[in-house]
Order: C-alpha cells, then structure tokens, then sequence
C-alpha cells in the first residue's frame, strides 16, 4: 500500500497513519489528548510520543479534562519521576493549565477548532494563517505549548488540515 512519504515501517506508525491519522476526533477529552500530546511532541519525533501514548494516557486520567484540571503541584513532581511519559516540567504544567483554563472558561475545544478551519488546501506545510490563528488565540487565554506549528500538527492529524500525499492510498 502507498502511503504518505513520512511513513516508516515502524508498526506504530503505519497503524497510526493507516487508522487514526487525519480523521476527525470527536469529543472535548480526546481533542485534549491531542493538543496535549502535540505539545508533548515539540523537539522530538512524533513516533516517540505514540510509544509512549499509553503512559501519557494513565499519567493524565484518559485525559479526561476535569481530572486532569484537578492535578496538584504533588502530581506535578510525581509525573516528573513517572518513566512512561516524556518528564518535561513545563510540558507537564501545560497540559495541567491548559486543562484548567478549558474547565474554569467553559471552553470548547471543538468550537475553537472549527472557527479556525482553513477554507482552501493547506498541504505541505508545516504551518498555515489558520493553525497561526488558532495559536493566537489560544495563547490569549492563556494556554501553553500551543505553538502555530504544533496547532498545525494538530489540526492535520484531527483532518481539520487534509494533508495525506496526493499519492497515498488513504487520501
């Protein structure tokens, strides 16, 4: 099967791409993962992340938003020892704030998302006027780790951005 060029044939990766990548998510908690998990990715390979997807996952309560938001400065320094995820104190903090802020302002990460939907093909790039858009924004509420090319990731691999190679089999 063709797939799109940055495909290895690590397992992981071929099932992420082949079933996950570029379909759409719903659910607040599982867009939450993915912003969270992209910030977790910044500076490292996104193949790093998926391997250790299950240990972020029970670090992060399923990412359940409203648990997550409820993590203490304790929590903070336990997951700072906790080998199954990347221990980055200030990843760490992130994706906690960044919970917090989606609780407290009664955020929905959907809407936000969608208000930022490109309306013209944005392939092959690595950071678009929408992903920049959405950054923005999302910093002025005061979220971490949401950089334009991380939303950019982000917004590719919940199929807001379609960016499969004209010549992958998925597309």
């Amino acid at each position: 099967m063709q797939r799109c060029a940055w495909v290895t044939s690590d397992p992981i990766y071929i099932e992420y791409h082949d079933t996950e990548w570029g379909k759409p998510i719903i659910g607040e908690d599982a867009l939450f993962e993915r912003i969270s998990l992209e910030g977790f990715q910044a500076g490292l390979s996104w193949l790093t992340i998926l391997k250790r997807r299950e240990g972020f996952r029970e670090a992060f309560h399923g990412f359940k938003i409203n648990q997550v938001a409820t993590m203490s400065e304790a929590d903070v320094e336990r997951l700072l020892q906790f080998e199954g995820i990347i221990r980055h104190r200030g990843k760490i903090e992130a994706v906690i704030n960044n919970a917090r802020i989606i609780k407290e302002q009664k955020l929905s990460l959907a809407d936000l998302i969608r208000k930022h939907s490109p309306t013209e093909d944005r392939r092959n790039l690595t950071v678009s006027p929408e992903s920049t858009a959405l950054s923005k924004e999302l910093r002025k509420l005061g979220f971490n780790f949401v950089g334009p090319t991380t939303m950019h990731a982000m917004m590719q691999a919940i199929g807001v951005i379609q960016d499969h190679d004209n010549s992958c089999e998925i597309n």
